[in-house]
């Protein structure tokens, strides 16, 4: 079931079991039975700690992990590997008594919340998103004997995930009912529950020598650069990662032939946890202005001090604003077709865009789904040459230039849709299932309106050392006016406006 070089790591993690587990397991005769089946004696297998029993659940196959005579709630429905396989490791880790790696007031959220509250989550095993989802809500459940999470892949429960109109992941339900699409934190779980962080906590908070706002590969670069400054550093993200977060192959970062976003993202934040750099996840910021200090105004209605700052926060897909996109998010709608397109199979989609996101995404779209249509606004795809090749090599896609898309429609969830040849301006419409969106990004900066110097695409203009238009405020990153988006050289930009920092710390 599980090769030589996963055995050899799993066996690794399995050596830090705290105390005995079990786990219980309800087969059938199907195919994934088989392959559950062959997973859980596997793992058993592998350690002393580990036993089997059978057990009993509303779905075949299934297993959960316990506690000796004590079921946590923590259940799988399905074989989670693929990007699910860590959340396994982490569940057995942690109901055996390994403490996670989270910290004691949010611990304490989570024991406080009163149940029961039952979640499901349906996941993609193909899906980077799906993981963070399912590892925090497996958290609470192990944390309070009053939750309780069941992982269920979609793709082995297709009936199921279908009549509940699931089209996009990871989908979560709680007590039956829809709760949460998309990724989410553990802190933004708890905060749709009700349980938020205390704001007089971050308003009592000492100005910081260095703030940085944002927490991908540019904020994060910059916090560990102003860190070993030995000043007080901060760092508040809406999720940490950002948009790596949503990106699956990696292959032009430098001394890595290949990684995954979610594994960068990862690293970097074990990265940025070894120095002392105060992280505040889950917190999204409403305005930036001067007094003594800078004030850096949250949503949650805190508002955080400091000396400088250093302005890291990314950018997004760029919406094609037609009518339907917004109502069908979710629902035939998408952005990520690593999350999103097992959904989709056998099915006709679309993808906009014809630059290398949209070819990638459509490439990648055609050995899932029936049929693939990529719509591209210019005369021709923008797409890298080796991409069009590929892409053109294939016999269940169809390339569209020259169309302006004019509407997403549908009743319930997308049923088509509606463009017009530039050419030749007559319309059309084409039945399908999905529309992808991959027309680039655009930058985070609108909550930063009047406030700096940004260029007509949003982006907030810097010289060579970070510097904005105002003396004090550094940038980084896709936020900003650099000439290409790159992990690497956003990276680079957070060391350089991390420097700049200090260095105006010192100068004035």
């Amino acid at each position: 079931m599980l090769d030589q070089d996963i055995k050899s790591q799993l066996k690794e993690y399995l050596k830090l079991l705290e105390n005995d587990i079990v786990i219980k397991a309800k087969i059938g005769s199907d195919d994934v039975s088989k392959e559950v089946d062959e997973l859980v004696n596997e793992i058993a297998s592998m350690s002393d700690k580990i036993s089997v029993e059978t057990g009993d659940f509303p779905r075949t196959p299934s297993f959960s992990i316990n506690r000796v005579d004590e079921d946590t709630g923590v259940v799988f429905s399905g074989v989670p590997l693929g990007h699910e396989f860590t959340s396994l490791v982490l569940a057995l880790l942690q109901v055996s008594g390994r403490p996670p790696k989270v910290d004691e007031k949010t611990i304490e959220q989570i024991k406080q919340l009163e149940g029961p509250l039952h979640f499901e989550t349906y996941v993609s095993l193909s899906c980077q998103n799906c993981p963070d989802v399912v590892q925090a809500l497996n958290l609470m459940s192990v944390v309070n004997p009053d939750i309780t999470h069941t992982m269920i892949e979609g793709s082995a429960f297709k009936d199921e995930a279908d009549s509940k109109d699931v089209m996009a992941v990871p989908a979560v339900f709680l007590d039956g009912e829809s709760f949460v699409n998309g990724r989410q934190t553990l802190e933004s779980i708890l905060e749709k529950l009700g349980s938020s962080v205390d704001v007089s906590e971050l308003n009592d908070k000492d100005p910081f020598d260095v703030l940085v706002v944002g927490g991908g590969p540019a904020g994060a670069s910059a916090a560990i650069y102003a860190a070993r400054k030995g000043i007080r550093t901060g760092v508040v993200a809406e999720r940490f990662g950002g948009q790596v977060q949503d990106t699956l192959g990696i292959e032009n970062f430098i001394t890595t032939k290949y990684t995954e976003g979610p594994k960068l993202v990862s690293g970097l934040e074990e990265h940025v946890r070894d120095y002392d750099v105060d992280i505040m996840n889950s917190m999204r910021a409403k305005s930036l202005t001067k007094k003594d200090n800078f004030e850096v105004e949250l949503e949650n209605g805190a508002t955080l001090k400091s000396k400088t700052i250093v302005l890291s926060t990314g950018a997004r897909w760029r919406n094609i604003g037609v009518p339907g996109e917004a109502e069908f998010k979710n629902k035939g709608v998408a952005y990520c077709p690593h999350c999103d397109g097992p959904i989709f199979e056998g099915k006709d989609v679309a993808v906009i865009g014809g630059g290398n996101s949209g070819v990638e995404a459509a490439i990648d779209l055609a050995g899932i789904v029936k049929h693939v249509t990529v719509l591209e606004f210019l005369p021709e795809l923008k797409a890298d040459k080796v991409l069009q090749e590929r892409l053109h090599s294939l016999p269940n896609v169809t390339v569209i230039t020259n169309a302006k898309t004019e509407e997403i429609y549908g009743s319930d969830k997308v049923e088509g849709l509606r463009y017009v040849d530039r050419e030749t301006e007559d319309e059309h419409n084409i039945a399908l299932a999905g529309v992808f969106i991959q027309i680039g990004l655009v930058p985070n900066t609108e909550w930063l309106k009047d406030t700096l110097e940004v260029n007509k695409f949003g982006e907030i203009i810097v010289d060579e050392r970070g510097t904005t238009s105002i003396p004090g405020v550094f940038a980084a990153g896709d936020c900003t006016n650099s000439a290409y988006k790159q992990i690497i050289i956003s990276m680079g930009s957070g060391a350089t406006a991390a420097l700049g920092a200090f260095d105006h710390l010192i100068r004035n």
